[in-house]
């Protein structure tokens, strides 16, 4: 590939025109670009169970349309993931709920535990990736541009940490009273823009500190 190692911290692929991620990654790497490629899909741990060094992943602008998150028990320092400009329609945080009697589901423990950043920008989810409070130290989440239609009463629990988020550019006609209730620490921006609320939201929004946050609300269907 056309992939370019600095030999200590930078791992950069972007425009290396490669369908899948290499196999001999450094995992000193602190930062991987594989941004602008053919890439469709992308699994977090490669079964050898050995912790990766990296901050920063950038994933922009491939061909990915479905990710897990849930195998990322490698990554235990990872900061920010880029995943904008893909087709990603299905995102997976959480893991499946035990059938009656069953046991083959694991609770995920501490998933991505330093991450604090997260965009998926320009793609094609409809819902809002449940699971988002899985990840505890997530300050930041990007979702404009996509096609989600509603916010419901789960979307954002357990985001204690959340303090960005940005939902502009969707279809959003629905947000339950009890969305953000858990956002406790929101306070740089809501963005809602370009969406299709049709009325306005003083019981959502009552409740956050309204002294530090700043709301956007202009081009929506009122």
């Amino acid at each position: 590939s056309e992939c370019r190692w600095d030999g200590e911290f930078l791992l950069n692929c972007s425009f290396a025109r490669i369908s899948t991620i290499p196999e001999d990654i450094s995992q000193t790497a602190v930062t991987a670009d594989f941004s602008y490629n053919n890439i469709k899909t992308f699994l977090c741990s490669d079964g050898r169970n050995e912790e990766w060094m990296l901050q920063h992943l950038n994933l922009s602008y491939n061909l990915i349309s479905e990710l897990s998150l849930t195998t990322c028990t490698n990554l235990p320092v990872l900061e920010t993931i880029n995943l904008n400009g893909n087709a990603i329609h299905t995102l997976t945080l959480d893991m499946p709920a035990p059938a009656h009697g069953s046991k083959k589901y694991r609770t995920v423990d501490r998933l991505l535990p330093a991450l604090k950043v997260l965009s998926v920008e320009r793609n094609n989810l409809n819902t809002v990736p449940r699971g988002l409070g899985l990840l505890q130290s997530l300050q930041t989440v990007h979702m404009s541009s996509n096609a989600i239609q509603q916010i419901d009463p789960k979307d954002f629990q357990n985001c204690s940490q959340l303090k960005d988020i940005d939902l502009r550019n969707n279809k959003i006609s629905r947000i339950h009273p009890d969305a953000f209730r858990d956002l406790k620490k929101l306070q740089v921006v809501m963005d809602l823009r370009e969406n299709a609320l049709t009325i306005p939201l003083p019981q959502i929004l009552i409740s956050l500190n309204f002294f530090q946050l700043e709301v956007y609300l202009s081009n929506n269907a009122w």
